[in-house]
């Protein structure tokens, strides 16, 4: 089946030579105009589908080793031939399939959160016929090898968002299986119900959804957010960006929770950067499903410089430094 190539830059907006942090505010920019939650106007239809591009675009921008292999492939990957990119086996090529490739195609539409492309190249779903075939090296692998008489079992990631995690959804699934030995193909939707309280990694198992009998199994991968990072335990963890003189001075921050509300946080005079505040029960839930206990919401102080002065401002940091303190020991 034809895989379209996503150009990941032109998704976030950002030219090819973009840093790291350009990369990660163009993507905070766009991931809230977009969050499904809160788009609006015009931005509601289709915010859910940009919403997942944009992950897509930063799950491998940010990632130097999956934007390395990225801006190895290019826009003509399909055409590179056999000896290019430096990748294992010299070519491009999709992993070979069992069986000299008359298994079933499977292709999930980005129901599941990521485009065919990426599936292919950097989340290994549904693009080989088991993680011992992915010639790439690349993490995840495709469906497991599992034969026999139920037949194989298929893998694939599913896009979680962390306020799904928190609450848990209904999603529906679709893929497209195409059997080469025919060409006869067939579009099949499931439900799947994402229960409140999944983590990274975990697995949703559909019975008998897979090939000749085998089970399908959904892997969560958790979307970036513009807010928050998940940590460990539940724990998540929100940058908060103050001026110079409110770390020194303190200052009442509004803190975004995941309810969707907001929470008052006082910050104390002499805040340094990296410092942390902790807002108890405002993660998510730990190890255990819904019913275990909430990590905790920690906020981590980020201290912005101003890249530029009016003649005020200057003469008003002239003044402090006149003052005559020495360097920060």
């Amino acid at each position: 089946m034809p895989v379209k190539f996503r150009d990941y830059y032109e998704t976030l907006g950002v030219p090819k030579t973009a840093g790291s942090d350009e990369i990660r505010k163009a993507f905070r920019k766009l991931a809230r105009q977009y969050h499904p939650d809160v788009a609006k106007g015009k931005d509601k239809p289709g915010a859910e589908e940009k919403f997942k591009e944009i992950n897509e675009a930063y799950e491998v921008l940010s990632d130097p080793e999956k934007r390395k292999k990225y801006d190895a492939l290019g826009a003509d990957w399909q055409h590179a031939g056999a000896g290019g990119g430096g990748f294992p086996g010299g070519g491009f090529g999709f992993p070979p399939r069992h069986g000299g490739g008359m298994e079933e195609e499977w292709e999930f539409d980005g129901s599941t959160g990521f485009s065919d492309f990426f599936e292919r190249f950097f989340g290994g779903a549904a693009a080989g016929r088991g993680a011992g075939n992915n010639p790439f090296g690349f993490p995840g692998g495709s469906g497991t090898a599992a034969t026999g008489p139920r037949g194989h079992d298929v893998e694939a990631d599913l896009l979680v968002s962390l306020e799904e995690a928190l609450h848990g959804a209904q999603r529906q699934v679709s893929l497209r299986r195409s059997d080469p030995r025919t060409g006869q193909a067939r579009t099949e939707t499931y439900d799947v119900k994402i229960p409140a309280g999944v983590h990274a990694g975990q697995r949703i198992r559909l019975r008998g959804r897979g090939e000749g009998g085998g089970d399908l199994y959904l892997r969560v991968r958790l979307a970036q957010h513009p807010d928050f990072r998940p940590a460990e335990n539940g724990d998540i963890f929100h940058d908060l960006t103050l001026w110079p003189w409110q770390a020194a001075l303190g200052t009442e921050a509004t803190i975004p929770t995941l309810e969707g509300g907001s929470a008052r946080l006082k910050i104390p005079a002499g805040s340094q950067p990296g410092q942390k505040f902790r807002l108890r029960g405002k993660g998510l839930p730990g190890s255990g499903g819904a019913k275990a206990a909430r990590g905790d919401l920690y906020v981590e102080l980020e201290v912005r410089t101003p890249k530029s002065l009016s003649s005020r401002e200057r003469e008003l940091w002239e003044e402090l430094q006149s003052l005559g303190r020495g360097a920060p020991s």
